[in-house]
C-alpha cells in the first residue's frame, strides 16, 4: 500500500479499525453529571429483551446513539454513547476491551467515562483519572498534533454489559460528518440526534443500507432510529468496510454565507475550495529553478524531461509527513519542501508540479482515495486519504507512450501518475488507484473523474525455463522471469527493501512454496532500480528427487514453479454462499513456458490433457506436448476483471479447481527395454 496522508473530517476513531470502525454513538451535547453508579440510560440498555443470535456471536450492541448539535458560529458538540452486552470470552480478542479516541487542536474531548453492570447486578465505574492520554509523536514518518484518549472497561466478562460515553468539541474545517451505525456484530438499536441553528440545512444520503426516514422534524431536530441491524461477516478478499457496512453521510449548510466555503455541496465546490488553500503552494524558489536547470540539462525531448523531474521527487524526497491543524489538507510550499527534502504526498504531488511548470508543462492535484468503493459520484464528500497528479500532456508528447491517460473534455489529454510511489514508473498507475475515482481540482472548481483499469497486458509476467531430468529423477536448470506493470512494481518493493546479501532469500522462499527438495546455485536481478525497464529475474536452482521412481517409470509434474491464484480456493470453501464480493488487486496476463529435457532412455507413457477454461474474471489455457527428448509445458492465465459478485463465484471456484488439476498433474515417462 502507499504511503499517503490527507486528512478526513474529524471523526472518531476507536481501538480497532475493524471491530470497531462502523461506531456511532451518543446522545447529548451537556456534560452528564457525575454519579457513584451506571446512569439510567445503560441500566435501561441492560434490560433489553434479545433475540436468539448465532452460538459464534461474541457480543451484541445494546444502543448505538449519538446526538449533534451544531452551534450558529459552526462549532459541533457531539455527545457519543454507546452500550453492548458480551456474549462470549473472545469478546475481549476483538477489541471490546476498550476505546482510543483521537483528538487535535480543532477538538476537544470534555468528558469520558465508562461502566460495567455485571451479571450479578454489581456496578462498575471507570473515573476520569483512569482515562490515559497520549500521542503518536514517535512515528518514522509522521508528525502530527494529534492525540488519543484511551480507556479500558472494567470486567469485559460474559454476562456483562458495558456502557460508554464521551464528549467532543470539535471545530470542523469542512461540515460533514459520518452515521456509521453497522458494527462486526449485531445492533438492537442506533440513534443519530441532529439539532441545527434557525436557518441552517442538511442533507442526508444512505450507503449500504435502506433509506431511513427522520422519526420527528421540528425546531431543526431530526431523529434517525434503526432497530435490529445484522452484523457484518468478515469474508476474506471483500472490499473496504466503508464499501460494505451501512453508514449515512451528513451535510450542514450554514445560513451565514461567510461560513457556505465550508459545505462540500457539488464536486466542483470541494475543487474551488482545495484551489483556494492551495493557491501559493507551488511557487518556485531560484534554487528549485536551478535544480530544474541542472536536472534536464541536455535533454530535448519534453518527455524525458518530464521523466527526469518524476523520478528525482519519487527517489530523492524522503516521505515525512508533518501535519499540524489545517496541514492535514493543505500542502507545504513547495520552497519548503525541496529545501528540506521531505513532504507527504501532498507535498511531493506539490513539488513535482511546481517543477513541472517550469519546463512549461501544467499540472492539476487529484485527491484520490487508496480503497476502492469509499469515493461515491452522487456524494461529493473529503473522503479521500492520497494525493497525485494530473499531468496536462503537451501536444509534442504522444499519450501512446503511456497506459494511464484520461482524456478530460476541457483540459485535454491528463496523465495520471503518483509521485509517492518509489516504484511506479512514470505512465502506471498502481493497482490501489485503478478503477477508482479521482477528484481533479482546478481553478474553475472540482471533477470527480474515472481512474482507469489497465488492461491485462499491461501488468505482465513471462517466465520462461529450461530443465534437465536424470533417472534418478533429479532436477536442474534456470528460469528467467521478464515482468512488467504491478507485478513487476511488487516484486522491486521487496527487492529493493531487502539488503543486497539477503536477497537469495526472495528467490528461496519462492522456490520453497512449490519444491520440497532444493538447493539454489544462482541467481540475478535485472533493472532493479530502473523502474521504467522491464524487471528481470533470474534464477538456477537443483532439486533432488523432484520426480517419483515408481519401477521403470518418471511421474514427473511439468509445471515446475509457479501458482495461478489456486490459493483463493479456500474463499470458496464454505458451503455457505458470500454476502459481499471478491476483490483483487489489478488485471494482468501470466504465461509459463518449461522445457524439461527427459533422461536418456526414457519415452513418454502419458501426457496430462490440455485444459481450456475461462470464468466471469479470467480465462486459462495450458497444454503438455513432446518434441523429441523434450517435454514443454505452456500456459497462460489472463486476468480481466478485479470486482466480482457473489453470484459469480461459484463460477470462479470451479474454474480454480480446474487450474489446481492442471498445476498438479504429472507426465509419465517409461523407461525402454534394454
Amino acid at each position: 500500500m502507499p504511503k499517503s496522508s490527507f486528512k478526513a473530517p474529524n471523526r472518531p476513531r476507536i481501538i480497532s479499525a475493524a471491530a470497531l470502525a462502523a461506531f456511532a454513538a451518543a446522545l447529548a451535547v451537556l456534560v452528564p453529571p457525575a454519579r457513584a453508579g451506571a446512569p439510567d440510560w445503560l441500566r435501561a440498555a441492560a434490560q433489553e429483551k434479545l433475540p436468539d443470535y448465532p452460538k459464534d456471536t461474541v457480543a451484541v450492541v445494546l444502543l448505538d446513539e449519538q446526538q449533534v448539535t451544531v452551534k450558529d458560529k459552526g462549532e459541533i458538540d457531539t455527545l457519543y454513547r454507546r452500550a453492548f452486552r458480551i456474549l462470549r470470552p473472545e469478546a475481549r480478542e476483538e477489541d471490546f476491551g476498550g476505546i482510543k479516541v483521537d483528538f487535535d487542536s480543532q477538538t476537544k474531548i470534555a468528558y469520558m467515562k465508562a461502566w460495567t453492570i455485571m451479571s450479578d447486578g454489581q456496578e462498575l465505574t471507570v473515573k476520569d483519572k483512569d482515562v490515559i492520554e497520549g500521542g503518536d509523536f514517535s512515528s518514522e514518518e509522521e508528525f502530527n498534533d494529534i492525540r488519543y484518549k484511551t480507556l479500558q472497561f472494567p470486567e469485559p466478562n460474559p454476562g456483562s454489559v458495558i456502557g460508554y460515553e464521551y464528549v467532543q468539541k470539535n471545530r470542523p474545517f469542512i461540515f460533514e460528518d459520518d452515521w456509521s451505525f453497522q458494527h462486526l456484530v449485531p445492533v438492537k438499536t442506533a440513534r443519530l440526534s441532529l439539532q441545527l441553528p434557525p436557518g441552517w440545512e442538511y442533507s442526508a444520503s444512505w450507503f449500504n443500507y435502506t433509506e431511513q426516514k427522520p422519526l420527528d422534524s421540528g425546531a431543526n431536530q431530526h431523529v434517525w432510529e434503526i432497530h435490529d441491524i445484522p452484523g457484518v461477516k468478515v469474508e476474506p478478499e471483500m472490499p473496504p468496510w466503508v464499501a460494505v457496512a451501512g453508514w449515512m453521510g451528513v451535510k450542514y449548510f450554514p445560513r451565514d454565507p461567510g461560513l457556505r466555503a465550508k459545505t462540500s455541496g457539488a464536486w466542483k465546490d470541494i475543487g474551488l475550495w482545495y484551489d483556494g488553500l492551495t493557491q501559493s503552494s507551488r511557487v518556485p524558489t531560484p534554487e528549485m529553478q536551478r535544480k530544474v536547470a541542472e536536472l534536464i540539462s541536455g535533454i530535448s525531448d519534453p518527455l524525458e524531461k518530464m521523466r527526469t523531474l518524476a523520478q528525482y521527487v519519487q527517489k530523492n524526497v524522503r516521505y515525512y509527513a508533518i501535519e499540524l491543524g489545517i496541514g492535514g489538507y493543505q500542502p507545504h510550499p513547495a520552497g519548503e519542501i525541496f529545501a528540506h527534502q521531505y513532504g507527504d504526498c501532498k507535498d511531493k504531488a506539490t513539488l513535482l508540479s511546481s517543477m513541472l511548470g517550469e519546463i512549461g508543462i501544467e499540472s492539476y492535484y487529484l485527491i484520490v482515495h487508496t480503497d476502492r468503493g469509499v469515493v461515491h459520484p452522487n456524494y461529493p464528500s473529503m473522503h479521500f486519504d492520497h494525493m497525485i497528479l494530473a499531468i496536462r500532456l503537451p501536444d509534442t508528447v504522444s499519450g501512446a507512450t503511456f497506459h494511464t491517460v484520461v482524456n478530460d473534455p476541457k483540459l485535454g489529454r491528463l496523465l495520471i501518475f503518483d509521485p509517492t510511489n518509489e516504484y511506479a514508473p512514470l505512465g502506471y498507475l498502481p493497482w490501489y488507484l485503478q478503477a477508482n475515482y479521482g477528484l481533479l481540482v482546478t481553478p474553475d472548481g472540482g471533477e470527480l473523474i474515472s481512474l482507469p483499469l489497465l488492461a491485462p497486458p499491461l501488468n505482465r509476467l513471462m517466465r520462461t525455463a529450461k530443465f534437465s531430468l536424470d533417472p534418478a529423477g533429479n532436477l536442474s536448470g534456470e528460469v528467467q522471469e521478464v515482468s512488467w506493470g504491478g507485478l513487476a512494481e511488487a516484486n522491486r518493493e521487496d527487492l529493493l527493501e531487502m539488503k543486497p546479501a539477503k536477497r537469495a532469500e526472495f528467490f528461496e522462499n519462492f522456490l520453497g512454496v512449490f519444491l520440497t527438495n532444493f538447493s539454489l546455485t544462482g541467481a540475478t536481478v535485472g533493472n532493479l532500480e530502473q523502474y521504467d525497464q522491464d524487471l528481470v529475474l533470474n534464477y538456477n536452482f537443483v532439486s533432488g528427487g523432484y520426480a517419483k521412481v515408481a519401477g521403470d517409470l518418471l511421474i514427473v509434474r511439468p509445471r515446475v514453479v509457479g501458482d495461478k491464484y489456486t490459493n483463493l480456493l479456500a474463499l470458496f470453501a464454505e458451503k455457505k454462499p458470500r454476502t459481499y464480493p471478491v476483490q483483487f488487486e489489478e488485471a494482468s496476463r501470466q504465461d509459463d513456458v518449461f522445457d524439461i529435457t527427459l533422461p536418456q532412455g526414457y519415452a513418454v507413457d502419458e501426457l496430462p490433457p490440455p485444459v481450456k477454461v475461462a470464468c466471469y474474471y479470467a480465462t486459462y489455457d495450458s497444454e503438455t506436448v513432446v518434441t523429441g527428448n523434450t517435454l514443454r509445458y505452456k500456459r497462460t492465465l489472463e486476468i480481466k476483471d478485479v470486482l466480482v459478485p457473489p453470484e459469480k463465484l461459484q463460477d470462479i471456484r470451479a474454474f480454480l479447481q480446474q487450474v489446481a488439476g492442471d498445476q498438479n498433474a504429472s507426465a509419465v515417462l517409461r523407461r525402454a527395454d534394454p
